[in-house]
C-alpha cells in the first residue's frame, strides 16, 4: 500500500545523505482505542474542532509497512492516558509492540494518579526510551502534585516525554506556554518535547527551549499547508527556529498516521523554509540519533 505523494520521500532523505528519517511523534494504539480516537476525529469532537479525516486508516502492519518504505527507520508508538486506570494497560501493550516491531522506540504514558510512580519506574526499567502526555486530552495540569515524583523520575534518568502542552487544535485551561512555564519552574531539568513546536504560542515555546538545556520541540504538523490555515509559523521566529534546529533542539515529529494529507506534506513543508541542508539533516535525523543514541543503519 503507498500514497502517491509519499513517493518523493526517500529522495528527500537520499539527497540530504542521510540514512533515513527519525519520526518521534507517530501513534500507534491498541485496536479499540484507535478505534475510539479515529471515531472522534470523524466526528471532529470538542478537541479537534474541525474537520479532519484520517488518512492512513489501515492495520498496525501496513503502517508500519509504510513507514519502512519511506526510510522512517525510527519512530515512536506514542499512546496517552485519558482517564485514570489505563496508562498502565496501555504501556502493556506499546512496549509489547515495539519489542515485536524493529525500529519503534519503546514508549509508555502515564496519567495523575497514585500508581502513576510505581508504573512509570516499572516502564523506565523495562525499556521505555520516551513517554507521552496530553494535558489537553487528559484535562490535567501539568503541575498536579500526583506528577511531581513522575516529572523527577524522567528527570533522573533522561527519559523524554513528548508534551502535548499547546493550545492548538483548541485551547483548554491547562494548555498553553504558562502551564508548561510553571512545570519548568519546578523541574528545570525535565527532558522533554513540546510536541507542534507549541502551536500557535510558538515564540513564548522557543523561549522555553531557548531557556531550558533539555526542552526540545517536535515539527509535528507544523508547515504543512493544512496546520497553516489555521496557526501559521511566525516569519521573524525563522532564525531562532533555525538556530535551535542546528543545536539538535528541533526533531522531526508527523502524527502520523493521524493526519489529514500525506506523510510528504510534513518534510515538504520543512524543505521550503529554506533553512538549509544541515539544518534537515538535524532535524531529521541527527538531534534524534543522539537524543535516543541511535545505530546508524
Amino acid at each position: 500500500m503507498i500514497v502517491a505523494a509519499d513517493e518523493v520521500v526517500p529522495r528527500f532523505w537520499q539527497r540530504l545523505g542521510l540514512p533515513g528519517l527519525a519520526d518521534v511523534h507517530v501513534h500507534f494504539l491498541p485496536p479499540r482505542l484507535r478505534r475510539q480516537v479515529w471515531e472522534y476525529f470523524d466526528s471532529a469532537g470538542p478537541l479537534v474542532g474541525l474537520e479532519w479525516p484520517i488518512r492512513y486508516r489501515w492495520s498496525d502492519a501496513e503502517r508500519v509497512d509504510h513507514l519502512r518504505r519511506l526510510g522512517v527507520r525510527a519512530f515512536s508508538a506514542l499512546a496517552y492516558a485519558h482517564r485514570p486506570g489505563m496508562a498502565e494497560q496501555l504501556n502493556r501493550w506499546t512496549l509489547n509492540f515495539a519489542r515485536d516491531t524493529p525500529g519503534c522506540l519503546p514508549s509508555a504514558t502515564f496519567f495523575p494518579e497514585p500508581t502513576a510512580p510505581r508504573y512509570v519506574a516499572e516502564a523506565i526499567d523495562a525499556g521505555a526510551r520516551v513517554f507521552k502526555v496530553h494535558v489537553q486530552v487528559g484535562g490535567f495540569a501539568p503541575t498536579d502534585a500526583a506528577l511531581a515524583p513522575v516529572w523527577d523520575l524522567l528527570t533522573e534518568a533522561g527519559v523524554p516525554v513528548v508534551v502535548h502542552a499547546g493550545h492548538a487544535p483548541v485551547g483548554t485551561a491547562h494548555t498553553g506556554p504558562e502551564p508548561f512555564a510553571a512545570l519548568l519552574a519546578r523541574h528545570p531539568r525535565l527532558p522533554a518535547i513540546v510536541a507542534h513546536l507549541g502551536a500557535p504560542d510558538y515564540s513564548a515555546f522557543l523561549d522555553l527551549a531557548d531557556r531550558h538545556e533539555r526542552v526540545r520541540l517536535d515539527t509535528t504538523m507544523a508547515f504543512t499547508p493544512f496546520f497553516d490555515r489555521f496557526v501559521p509559523f511566525p516569519a521573524d521566529e525563522l532564525p531562532r527556529l533555525r538556530a535551535l534546529g542546528l543545536a539538535g533542539k528541533v526533531l522531526l515529529g508527523s502524527d502520523f498516521p493521524n493526519i489529514p494529507y500525506p506523510y510528504a506534506d510534513q518534510l515538504t513543508g520543512l524543505a521550503r523554509l529554506d533553512l538549509g541542508d544541515d539544518w534537515l539533516r538535524t532535524v531529521c535525523w541527527q538531534a534524534a540519533a543522539d537524543l535516543f543514541d541511535l545505530p546508524t543503519p
